[in-house]
């Protein structure tokens, strides 16, 4: 008799063992993923995290944390989902696209995934849309459509956030529309660098850089020639891309 009551306690231990295994490796709280990663099993970044230096220069953040200076950032475990809407893309625009998009994420360590083309509309507000509003739409617009492409103004961007694990606010959708009067066919071929430079300003705000009044930094408020990402860029990007996975 002592013999099957040894064998039936040893499975009701082994049963409840893999129940708890269970709960720690499946329940979604918040309080579990913290337990998941202090014993090695929580989400690890796509790419390395990139190296915070202290560059010198200016940069902002589009939005902080309650309370804190931290940066929203989006979540470095998790890739940045992008879609283009073709509609009134020129010429060439694309490769151009896609070096943007590699720049940004070389300066953050964030994996940027394409998930093709789309007919949904950019959205360039700071509050998530009905349904989640992903993946982040990236097209062209005017300013019939969107009245911030007045002036001078050659694209919006921005993304917008939602809490996530442990209280943290992280990007989950954003978008980005280009004027078509500046995306042009005759641009692109005559003045790439130029437009280039715009979508990696575009990007940075996806990403969450805000403007600067300096005009050495690519989030000059008023960027008129400056291509390259500055000093202050970097170190933003750099900051961004180093958030605690979510």
């Amino acid at each position: 008799m002592p013999q099957p009551l040894r064998t039936s306690t040893a499975f009701t231990v082994g049963l409840t063992a893999a129940v708890l295994v269970g709960v720690v490796l499946l329940h979604p709280s918040s309080q579990m993923e913290s337990v998941r990663r202090l014993i090695g099993l929580g989400q690890e970044r796509r790419l390395p995290a990139p190296t915070i230096l202290d560059r010198g220069g200016t940069f902002t953040f589009a939005s902080t944390q309650p309370g804190s200076d931290d940066p929203v950032g989006w979540d470095p475990c998790s890739p940045v989902t992008y879609a283009v809407n073709p509609a009134g893309m020129p010429e060439g625009a694309r490769p151009m696209l896609d070096r943007a998009v590699a720049r940004i994420s070389a300066a953050t360590g964030l994996a940027f995934e394409d998930d093709g083309d789309t007919d949904r509309r950019p959205f360039t507000g700071t509050l998530v849309p009905l349904g989640g509003g992903r993946p982040v739409v990236i097209g062209w617009g005017d300013a019939d459509e969107y009245p911030g492409l007045t002036g001078s103004v050659a694209g919006l961007g921005g993304a917008a956030a939602e809490e996530g694990a442990q209280g943290r606010r992280y990007y989950v959708t954003g978008g980005i529309v280009l004027d078509v009067e500046v995306f042009t066919t005759a641009n692109v071929q005559q003045r790439p660098r130029v437009l280039e430079a715009i979508l990696v300003h575009e990007l940075a705000h996806v990403v969450g850089l805000g403007h600067v009044a300096e005009p050495m930094e690519l989030m000059f408020v008023d960027n008129s020639g400056q291509v390259e990402l500055g000093p202050g860029d970097r170190e933003g990007l750099a900051r961004l891309g180093s958030v605690p996975c979510g």
